[in-house]
């Protein structure tokens, strides 16, 4: 059974925004992630947003492995704490964040800027992988 107090991945943020080259990293880093016996963690509306991609298919082939974490309550109202607190709007990314913090994921993604920013409001320190 993998391991799973120690540090994780959110890999389908990447996938959303960065393209092949992206997403040839990301599955490569899904991949070492298993291999080294990480759950890599998404968040349930990232695999709402990529699910609308006509790569549909291979993308669930990609969940295979991962641990999908549900949004409740508690947690979109930390979203939408951190997104006025970065004073951006974009739900999925500050959900990423938010997700990251509490299971102390190391967030891999095609969109770097937009998540530090996120990162810096909520004051606290995470690592940030641009793919």
């Amino acid at each position: 059974m993998p391991d799973r107090s120690g540090p994780r991945a959110t890999l389908l943020s990447a996938i959303r925004r960065s393209g092949a080259s992206g997403e040839r990293r990301a599955r490569a880093e899904h991949k070492a992630c298993l291999e080294l016996g990480l759950v890599p963690v998404v968040p349930a509306p990232v695999v709402v947003q990529v699910s609308r991609s006509p790569q549909q298919a291979q993308l669930r082939r990609f969940l295979t492995g991962c641990m999908v974490v549900p949004l409740g309550e508690t947690e979109a109202h930390e979203a939408v704490r951190l997104l006025g607190l970065a004073r951006t709007a974009d739900v999925v990314d500050a959900v990423v964040v938010t997700t990251a913090l509490r299971q102390k994921a190391t967030i891999l993604t095609g969109d770097p800027n937009d998540i530090e920013r996120l990162i810096g409001a909520s004051g606290r320190e995470i690592a940030v992988a641009a793919i």
